[in-house]
């Protein structure tokens, strides 16, 4: 299971992916995001912390992570990566071609760094 929170508050999803990911996992994160962004118009921030990404359960998994880019990336201001994983840190290179949210990696330990630049979206 993926583990969020939500920091409605602040506009800012924290997801710490620990174990493959599921399709669910994506399902779960949407009801609630979802809800945020109907009620608020976006999302400030995304946070993504890993110390390594651990990969998909199957390909319905990567469906779903891409169906949830694909629907959301619009209404996401920033993302963080906060991670010392060279493929999570190399991902951001990527997405910046794909999702229209500002992306920027962050050491695994500057957690607090992250959240004051997700905060600035807001």
């Amino acid at each position: 299971m993926l583990k969020h929170e939500l920091r409605a508050a602040e506009g800012i999803l924290i997801v710490r992916p620990e174990v493959p990911l599921s399709a669910d996992d994506f399902t779960r994160i949407a009801v609630d995001v979802d809800a945020h962004i109907e009620a608020h118009g976006a999302l400030n921030g995304l946070m993504i912390r890993a110390r390594r990404f651990p990969g998909w359960e199957d390909l319905y998994a990567v469906m779903g992570h891409l169906k949830f880019v694909r629907e959301h990336h619009r209404k996401i201001r920033r993302v963080a990566v906060v991670s010392d994983s060279a493929i999570l840190q190399f991902g951001p290179k990527i997405a910046a071609h794909f999702v229209s949210a500002e992306v920027k990696e962050f050491p695994f330990d500057a957690e607090d760094a992250a959240l004051a630049w997700l905060g600035e979206a807001g």
